[in-house]
């Protein structure tokens, strides 16, 4: 079904919609640096796994045009620039995340290369921008239509994102590898858009979020645990509904947001719950306390984007070309947002700090669990 005009937009929007205003890379950011150098747990995990959406994707995009302009995550990029999966990697002393596949189908006449899909075998950072948990056609996919169609995001899905990893490291995962997990907010997304363009009812669109959930839940417990993963750290979606994208919605949208990412969460974590393999962390409640509660965790904007979003400054309205050449005025580093969905560099560490702060209470950083 054909989206209205309204629906393609909020779809652009919700991924795209940052100028002298310091630097926003991690080495400024203290959360970071609590988390920077300790090795003393080398060799408890050997490889980071990832997989899932933006919020994870350490540069599937970073190629061509979005290369050029110093982007490629979804956050304040530079040189130093980590998302949370980079910063939790560091922690545990492995390697640094990098794409598992690169490309983008833009459109050139809107700026954006065309770079054939190029796998890179020896990378474990699955998650891409765009990416539902079983629908391939996410967020920013050319088949999406409308204006989705000049991105032409790759939005592998999920289960294919595992099942790629599978396919190339002997369909089982190891003991001794960590895998991170973290999606559905672009199903949510998704399922939005259509009920704002007349092409599904509130009931369906919950219908669609809970079953999401369950697909997910399989993948994990079947094609993860099922297949030899011994530590995985699933992540709920964190509250939509206090960025600046959900904040901009009238008081029955952003509560109807709200009740998609809370049927989501509560169905994925009743469907992981017993599974002594599974970590399932509440980034939800987090990012919540986090917007009421800034200065317990340093933040000092909860409400504005440090990326500057105008056509002049960003063409593409979103943290994916971002960087200190183009932040908003007044922008710091403890500022919560760099677009409108997406974290800074501060507030990944926040992530980080999280997932790390579980792993330790779970006692995975002691020493392996042959449950």
């Amino acid at each position: 079904m054909r989206l209205k005009q309204y629906a393609l937009y909020l779809i652009l929007a919700l991924v795209f919609n940052p100028a002298n205003a310091g630097n926003i890379a991690p080495e400024q950011d203290d959360s970071y640096h609590a988390l920077k150098h300790e090795h003393g747990n080398k060799g408890i995990f050997h490889n980071l796994i990832s997989f899932g959406d933006s919020l994870s994707d350490v540069g599937t995009y970073q190629v061509g045009t979005i290369a050029a302009l110093g982007g490629g995550q979804f956050t304040v990029n530079s040189p130093g620039a980590k998302n949370w999966t980079a910063v939790v990697a560091e922690k545990y002393g492995m390697d640094k995340p990098c794409a598992a596949l690169t490309g983008l189908d833009g459109d050139p006449n809107l700026g954006l290369s065309a770079m054939p899909p190029t796998a890179h075998p020896e990378c474990t950072g699955y998650a891409e921008g765009g990416a539902r948990v079983t629908d391939p056609i996410g967020i920013g996919n050319k088949l999406t239509g409308g204006a989705n169609a000049a991105l032409g995001f790759l939005t592998y899905p999920v289960f294919q994102q595992i099942q790629n990893h599978l396919d190339t490291h002997k369909n089982k995962f190891d003991e001794h590898d960590l895998v991170l997990v973290m999606a559905g907010a672009n199903d949510v997304f998704f399922q939005l858009a259509l009920l704002q363009s007349g092409a599904t009812d509130a009931e369906h669109a919950i219908s669609a979020i809970i079953n999401a959930a369950n697909e997910l839940t399989d993948d994990i417990n079947s094609k993860i645990v099922g297949n030899g993963a011994k530590h995985v750290v699933v992540l709920n979606i964190p509250d939509i509904a206090i960025t600046p994208l959900g904040t901009s919605f009238d008081l029955q949208t952003r509560g109807f947001v709200d009740l998609l990412v809370t049927s989501f969460n509560t169905q994925l974590a009743n469907g992981l719950s017993g599974n002594k393999r599974v970590l399932y962390v509440d980034a939800y409640t987090d990012s919540y306390s986090q917007y009421t509660n800034p200065g317990a965790y340093g933040l000092t904007n909860v409400t504005d984007t440090a990326c500057d979003l105008s056509p002049d400054k960003n063409f593409l309205a979103s943290s994916l070309i971002c960087s200190a050449a183009n932040l908003a005025p007044g922008a710091a580093e403890s500022w919560l947002f760099a677009d409108r969905v997406h974290p800074t560099p501060y507030a990944y560490g926040l992530i980080a700090k999280l997932v790390i702060s579980e792993i330790s209470k779970r006692g995975w950083d002691k020493k392996p669990k042959d449950d």
